[in-house]
């Protein structure tokens, strides 16, 4: 009797076993909680296209902005954990939830899966302003007032120069929200305003050509496309570090061997020649975080920004 009972324990345990050794069977959904033609979808799309080529199942990138980018995570925070439905998330993943309710816990509700990859940001500013350095602004905005442009209130350029001033002893600077980032770039380029925090790839036509000056760039290491750009952290802003992040989230309880597989695809995936010719052509540096690791990041980063917001006293509009 003993060993009937043991042979049908064995037959009831397998079928789950193999299908978690078939995995994927069906469609992969990757939330995307913007609208489309963007970065972050091309993104999506080009990590997507990268497991159907790998898995032979359709990759299916479906749309869900609105309510501050809090949307998609709060529909796949209550998806089934099989590893079919992912989130692809950004820096205000981390930033939201210490300016307003958010419909999820960013912790516990998600399994991180990897941080793909960053987009360096950099400090410009207007040619026609006297400073070449971090030391400069400080010692200008003594002495006139000093304006920057963020894509509006609250927004990731504005907490981002709001860390920067309170890392910096006696910088003094005047926020100057506009509707869009285009909007905050071309306040700086027309001169409307004096400094503006702007992703990397999108600065550098315009420092190459003049129309910006490069101060520093915001990451912990030199950007390797502006290799002769100091860091803000060498140029007086001890420890200072940002990054536009782009990472993907899994449900909470996604089986480990799902997430060990998936995370592998990916980040072999990240390593080919295509991948990265494909992505440092986009300004993305390739990252490919471990879960454990994106795990750590996440928490860091969700109390570095609750500490940002608290000391500035921002508050969601």
């Amino acid at each position: 009797m003993m060993r009937v009972l043991v042979l049908l324990a064995g037959l009831a345990v397998a079928p789950a076993a193999l299908a978690q050794t078939a995995y994927p069977t069906k469609p992969i959904r990757i939330v995307v909680p913007f609208t489309p033609g963007g970065g972050v979808d091309l993104l999506a799309r080009i990590v997507g296209g990268k497991l159907t080529e790998a898995w032979g199942q359709p990759t299916v990138i479906d749309h869900r902005p609105g309510a501050s980018a809090t949307l998609g995570p709060a529909l796949v925070a209550k998806s089934q954990p099989d590893g079919y439905t992912l989130v692809l998330v950004t820096t205000g993943f981390t930033m939201t939830p210490g300016l307003q309710k958010v419909p999820y816990d960013p912790v516990r509700d998600f399994t991180p899966l990897t941080l793909i990859a960053v987009v360096p940001n950099v400090l410009a500013v207007h040619p026609s302003l006297p400073a070449k350095s971090l030391k400069d602004l400080v010692a200008l905005s003594r002495s006139q007032p000093l304006t920057y442009a963020s894509s509006g209130y609250a927004a990731v350029g504005h907490l981002v120069m709001e860390m920067l001033r309170i890392s910096v002893p006696g910088l003094q600077l005047a926020h100057v929200p506009y509707k869009g980032n285009s909007q905050a770039l071309t306040g700086v380029l027309t001169g409307e305003v004096a400094i503006a925090p702007t992703a990397l790839p999108s600065a550098m036509t315009h420092i190459s050509s003049g129309r910006l000056r490069a101060i520093a760039v915001t990451t912990a290491r030199r950007a390797p496309s502006a290799p002769q750009v100091p860091t803000l952290a060498e140029s007086g802003a001890p420890g200072y570090e940002y990054a536009s992040e782009f990472g993907l989230l899994l449900p909470a309880r996604t089986p480990a061997d799902v997430v060990a597989k998936l995370h592998a695809e990916i980040s072999r995936a990240l390593k080919t020649p295509d991948m990265i010719e494909k992505l440092n052509a986009q300004g993305y540096d390739i990252v490919a975080l471990g879960p454990d690791e994106y795990a750590a990041s996440i928490r860091a980063n969700l109390a570095k920004w609750a500490k940002v917001i608290r000391t500035a006293n921002i508050r969601a509009e």
